[in-house]
Formats: structure tokens, C-alpha cells, sequence
């Protein structure tokens, strides 16, 4: 069977990671055009980043019942739901006449294409040995289309406005959807008479989430998705209003960001197999760190690229900290419960875009990036405690 070659695992890799890029992209194609979105709607930031923080939201209350699904029906048909939910809520945004259609759309957006991240890294457990490089290599799909999206919904939406910017993520996810449907094959449910209704009873999921050792991985993970996303929706706008950037600029710093990360989590995900998961976390927690109080010192355009380099590197800690959780499910449990885990994380760090927008708004942009450095020195120091007293979490 071609399905158990090794040029069949790096189809399915190459092709879940293509996945994972248009979902990012449809996503991230909104960041460098928020002055505009602001501009057409006569909106603030703080509301802007309300509807971006329910993307986000939605993103991360897809990832359980997508697990959910992927274990009673198998990984493939979900997947092609999510691409065809990513390109579906591309279309409405593009098409929204108002601000309260546009806020929905985008909450829709997430929503389905939420549906793909957890159900294809347990698709990729099901393939690889080597989860954390596997891993590694399928959030660079996120990477690239951090580094792509921006530079090109900008140029797009300077010269054309920003609905035509946005409409990228469209345009990559139907590709998206053909290949994976032509060339990766239907696997089959890991938990084919699973029960769905039984698996939404509060008390299971509460049993998981109430394990110290998953619940210290959900509040670390938390702190570490709080700050990217924040970052995601933010940092070029940060950048035109804190240092003066122009959009064009602004939008290839943004891109920089995801290009070290592209460069440097698949090493991370390796270390984390070589070292263990916690030790990487916490260097890379202490580069974000120094990163983030790079970037608001005023006026000072070459610590900025430093800061986008350094805070690109240390929030690729989520690599580990995905492999972390891995860890802590046998392979039967993975879909639902990392699917769960996945919920929990986005679901709370979904704050991340509305906080640092509101934030900004009343307090100003140097405050809303300190608000990300103590959340990141918070994580550092509870990796620090749960490793001195030996607690085992």
C-alpha cells in the first residue's frame, strides 16, 4: 500500500502543513490591514480586536469537537471541511457591508477553520515517530503563512483595498482543499462506535483538564498563545503607531517574525525530543522576554529588529509545549484530548487580541507589550517552581 511508504507520510506532511498555511493566511491576511478595516467602518482598535479575539475564540473551541469528529469519522473529511469552512469565511468578510457582518464573519472564519490544527498534528502522530520534528515541521504551514500573508495583503490592499487584500485566503485554500482531497487517503476512525453526545458530558472532560500535569501544560501553553496572538493581530499596527513605521515596513517585520520561526521551531521541536520539553521552554521563554522590552524602547529601530527576532524565536516554545501535551495521552486518547487541551489554551488566549487592543487604546502600546512580558515571566517562573520543588507536572 502506497499509504504506508515513506513518500506517502511526506505527501501527508507536505500536504497538511499546506493545510495549515491557508487556514494562517486567511487569518493573518487581516493583521496589516486593521488602520484600513478601522478607516472604512469608523471603528477602534479595541473593537477590531473584540472580533478578532472571537476568531480566535472560535479557532480555539473548534479544536475539541474536531478531535472529537476526526476519532468517529476519521482526520481526512474533517480537514476538508476546514479548508472548505477557511475559504467559505474568506468570502464573507470580503463581502461584509458593515462592521457587525464583517465581526461575524470573522468569528466564522475561525470557527471552521479551527477545525484542521489538532486533527492533523493526531494525523501525524499516527505517521511519524518522531512527533516533536513532525510537529515541528507542520506548524512551519503557520510560519510561512505568517511570512506571506502580510506582505502580500498589504501590497494587495494598498493598491486595490484591503477586501482584495484580504481575499488571499481565499485564493489559497481552494488549491489547498483539491490537493488534499486528490492525494491524502482516508485513514480509519481510531473510535469508530464512539458516542459524540457522551463525549460533550462535562465531568470527562473536567477529569482530563483536572490532571496536574495537563493542566500545568494548559496554563504554560496559555501564557505562550495569549502573547502570539496578541502579537498576530497587533504587531504591525504597533509598529506604525509606537515606531513610526510605514504599513509596507511594518508588514515585512511582521513577516521577519514568522521567518525565525520558520527557521528556528522545527530545531526547537528537535531539542525538545533531545533535552525534554521544559528546558527548551524556558530559554525560549526568557528570548521572547528579552525580545518584547527590545521592541519598546522608543526610538530605537535597530533593537526592533532584534526584538522580532528574539520574540519570534522564544514563542516557537509552543512546539514543545504541543509535543509537552502529546506526552501526556496514549496514542487512543490523543484526538479527543489534545483536541480538548487545544479548546482550553485558544479559548483563553483568544483574550490576547481584545486585552492588547483595549490595553493600547487607554494606556498606550509600550503598556499593552508589558502586559505580554509579565504573562511570559509569569510561565518562567512556574517552570522554574515546578522543576526546583521536583513536583513531577
Amino acid at each position: 500500500m502506497t499509504s504506508r511508504g515513506w513518500h506517502y507520510r511526506q505527501t501527508v506532511l507536505a500536504l497538511c502543513t499546506f493545510a495549515l498555511f491557508a487556514t494562517m493566511v486567511a487569518r493573518l491576511a487581516i493583521s496589516p490591514l486593521v488602520p484600513a478595516i478601522t478607516a472604512t467602518y469608523g471603528v477602534s482598535n479595541a473593537l477590531v480586536g473584540l472580533a478578532l479575539t472571537g476568531m480566535w475564540l472560535t479557532y480555539g473551541l473548534a479544536q475539541y469537537p474536531s478531535g472529537v469528529f476526526a476519532d468517529r469519522y476519521g482526520e481526512r473529511p474533517v480537514i476538508l471541511v476546514a479548508l472548505a469552512g477557511t475559504a467559505l469565511g474568506s468570502l464573507l468578510i470580503i463581502t461584509a457591508p458593515i462592521f457587525f457582518v464583517f465581526a461575524i464573519a470573522t468569528v466564522i472564519l475561525g470557527a471552521l477553520a479551527g477545525l484542521h490544527f489538532s486533527v492533523a498534528t493526531t494525523l501525524l502522530t499516527r505517521t511519524y515517530d518522531d512527533v516533536g520534528r513532525a510537529i515541528g515541521i507542520h506548524t512551519l504551514g503557520s510560519t510561512f503563512g505568517g511570512l506571506l500573508a502580510p506582505i502580500a495583503a498589504t501590497w494587495v490592499g494598498v493598491r486595490y483595498g484591503w477586501r482584495a487584500g484580504v481575499a488571499i485566503g481565499l485564493l489559497v485554500a481552494i488549491p489547498a482543499f483539491v490537493l488534499f482531497f486528490r492525494y491524502v487517503e482516508s485513514t480509519p476512525p481510531r473510535r469508530p462506535d464512539l458516542d459524540i453526545r457522551d463525549q460533550f458530558r462535562v465531568e470527562p472532560l473536567l477529569t482530563v483538564l483536572s490532571r496536574p500535569s495537563v493542566t500545568f501544560t494548559v496554563v504554560i501553553s496559555v501564557l505562550l498563545s495569549f502573547s502570539w496572538q496578541a502579537l498576530a493581530s497587533f504587531l504591525p499596527t504597533f509598529l506604525v503607531a509606537y515606531h513610526e513605521y510605514s504599513e509596507p515596513h511594518a508588514a515585512v517585520a511582521f513577516s521577519g517574525f514568522f521567518v525565525v520561526q520558520g527557521l528556528t521551531q522545527v530545531k526547537i521541536g528537535q531539542f525538545s525530543d533531545q533535552y525534554g520539553r521544559d528546558p527548551v521552554i524556558a530559554g525560549c521563554l526568557v528570548l521572547a522576554i528579552a525580545g518584547l522590552l527590545a521592541l519598546i524602547i522608543p526610538t530605537a529601530s535597530s533593537l526592533v529588529v532584534l526584538g522580532v527576532v528574539l520574540v519570534g524565536i522564544g514563542l516557537g516554545a509552543y512546539t514543545a509545549a504541543m509535543a509537552r501535551f502529546m506526552d501526556l495521552f496514549s496514542s487512543e486518547d490523543r484526538g479527543a484530548g489534545f483536541g480538548l487541551t487545544q479548546t482550553v489554551v485558544m479559548g483563553l488566549a483568544a483574550a490576547g487580541s481584545v486585552i492588547t487592543g483595549t490595553v493600547a487604546d487607554l494606556a498606550g502600546w509600550a503598556a499593552s507589550i508589558s502586559v505580554l512580558v509579565t504573562l511570559l515571566a509569569i510561565g518562567l517562573v512556574l517552570l522554574f517552581g515546578n522543576w526546583a520543588l521536583q513536583t513531577g507536572y
